[in-house]
């Protein structure tokens, strides 16, 4: 028992906005197989609806934290658990949350104005993280080619699939995630971006 308890009392809980945003994610997932489905289609997915139905407005966000499956579930959140905890060590906690509202809203918004389908995982945030991740060791008045090759791979590959490919994975939602990361990545990272006079 002593050896369980230094064990635990070695643990830690080192991304608290990851960990937990990866918690709630698989809460999520657990919860809509006990209902049947029904917490996906009306709180873990984003859709046209009623703009009067309370529940769209919920959808907005709740959609970044619904999953179809299991392997759906483990795609976006290998992607989050390896980039995260460094992103969320340098940007801190508060950015990480607003990054990932902000995310999640741009993503719901414009796929409620462009598409007919059900969109729900964690895939825009992850894509979010891997843009961002290639300003982490950014130095002024240089472009990183870490972030040339992300934009160019990440997002070119997203663009070349989502024309060539017909599946229900969200090339949009992708796309938009890196965009978002990448804006992020700018701004907070503006003084080493931007000439200096």
């Amino acid at each position: 028992m002593e050896k369980v308890k230094a064990f635990f009392g070695k643990v830690q809980y080192n991304s608290p906005v990851v960990l937990t945003y990866t918690i709630l994610s698989f809460a999520a997932l657990l919860l809509n197989m006990l209902t049947n489905g029904w917490t996906n289609i009306h709180l873990f997915s984003v859709y046209s609806g009623s703009l009067t139905d309370p529940l769209f407005y919920v959808r907005m966000i709740g959609h970044i934290f619904g999953h179809a499956n299991f392997e759906h579930f483990f795609n976006n959140f290998i992607i989050i658990l390896l980039a995260g905890p460094m992103l969320e060590e340098k940007y801190g906690a508060k950015s990480m949350v607003l990054m990932g509202l902000i995310t999640a809203l741009v993503t719901g918004i414009i796929h409620v104005l462009v598409a007919d389908t059900r969109l729900l995982g964690a895939s825009g945030v992850g894509f979010t993280l891997i843009l961002l991740s290639s300003f982490v060791n950014l130095q002024r008045g240089k472009v990183p080619v870490t972030l040339v090759l992300c934009v160019a791979v990440f997002i070119g590959r997203e663009v070349a699939n989502g024309i060539m490919i017909a599946d229900n994975v969200s090339r949009l939602s992708h796309i938009l995630g890196g965009l978002c990361g990448a804006g992020f990545g700018f701004f907070a990272n503006r003084e080493k971006l931007l000439p200096t006079a």
